[in-house]
């Protein structure tokens, strides 16, 4: 390669990066449209290509009947659940009087053990300055949640035209070797297909087996609990006990403490274990995936996509591990190898 063509290579990689860059950076609002077409995409690959290859149907039906399937499969139960969320907090029925009289018993309890008055001056005026900001966070994040899943229906269904094409440029695109692209994608099929199915199945057993005990132990308001119960599973580490713990400190300070002490058992040993048995038997049927790859991969997911990042985080961590992995054996080990085979044939000579 001579001057002149090293030059127009540099070059159009420096404009390459540039641009990509940019684009990064003005495409991050839309991100979890993106991955979440490209995680349904992964879910319904086999059946979109048993359309296409095996029925012969035209690629635009089958996009279309792709995004249907999505819509009622996917979207339309997401959507539901924020909706329904969002009613109930609209038409929840607080007794201000009961509210009040509790944050007072309870900041009255603070205050006698600590020497703390929760109720001073200058930290109501600091829970009152953080309300609006509260209200716009939940505001934006209805709005970018209906942005996204435009977004999502517009990339997915230009994903399932492409197909094959899409995957062989891609493909082709990768800076592996050959057997490492395959092992590549095959993690990161796997990982998709079991955070994506593994991670709605564990909160939907977390918030029916915490809306039982909620019915049991009667406290408040279950259904709604139950919903923040199931949301809550995506947290890492604190998980549930976000919503089930300030519960039963709540229950305990209204004067309700066989039913809060009869939660916190509840919680403790069944809605704490449901997590455990359900990863047990995930962890045989799909990924068998490191319990730390997968708490700092929410972690890291959940600040850079949103709520998609509970998926993509840990994908995002493990491929790293991956690659890291890759370049060991290819060029660490290998290395390693061929230095050890010289000293042989160099003692032998010897």
């Amino acid at each position: 390669m001579n001057t002149q063509e090293q030059y127009w290579k540099y070059s159009l990689v420096t404009i390459i990066v540039i641009l990509g860059v940019v684009l990064f950076i003005e495409f991050t609002p839309f991100f979890g449209g993106i991955l979440g077409a490209f995680t349904i995409y992964i879910l319904v690959r086999r059946h979109m290509l048993y359309l296409i290859e095996v029925k012969r149907l035209k690629r635009s039906y089958v996009a279309l009947l792709i995004l249907g399937e999505a819509t009622l499969c996917f979207l339309i139960p997401l959507s539901l659940a924020v909706w329904l969320f969002v009613h109930k907090l609209q038409h929840l029925n607080f007794d201000i009087d009961s509210y009040i009289q509790s944050i007072e018993q309870f900041s009255g309890m603070i205050e006698d053990k600590i020497g703390y008055n929760l109720l001073d001056r200058n930290n109501l005026s600091s829970v009152a300055s953080s309300l609006p900001k509260i209200g716009q966070m939940l505001v934006g994040s209805i709005s970018s949640f209906t942005i996204n899943i435009f977004m999502l229906i517009f990339v997915l269904y230009f994903m399932v035209i492409g197909g094959r094409q899409m995957e062989a440029y891609i493909f082709d695109l990768l800076p592996f070797s050959n057997r490492n692209k395959h092992e590549v994608l095959h993690e990161i099929n796997i990982l998709v297909k079991s955070n994506a199915i593994g991670i709605p199945l564990l909160a939907f057993a977390q918030g029916i087996v915490a809306l039982i005990g909620y019915f049991l132990f009667k406290a408040p308001d279950p259904v709604l609990y139950g919903f923040l119960t199931c949301v809550a599973t995506i947290i890492p580490i604190v998980g549930t006990g976000l919503v089930w713990a300030p519960l039963v400190l709540y229950m305990g300070l209204s004067g309700h403490w066989g039913n809060a002490l009869g939660l916190l058992a509840y919680a403790l040993l069944v809605i704490s274990n449901v997590d455990n048995f359900i990863r047990f038997i995930l962890q045989k049927k799909l990924a068998d995936t490191h319990p730390l790859i997968t708490i700092f991969g929410v972690i890291i997911g959940l600040s850079l996509f949103g709520f998609i990042g509970v998926i993509f985080g840990p994908l995002l961590l493990s491929i790293f591990l991956l690659c890291v992995d890759m370049f060991k054996k290819e060029y660490i080990d290998r290395r390693n190898h061929t230095a050890d085979g010289v000293l042989i044939i160099e003692k032998k000579e010897k």
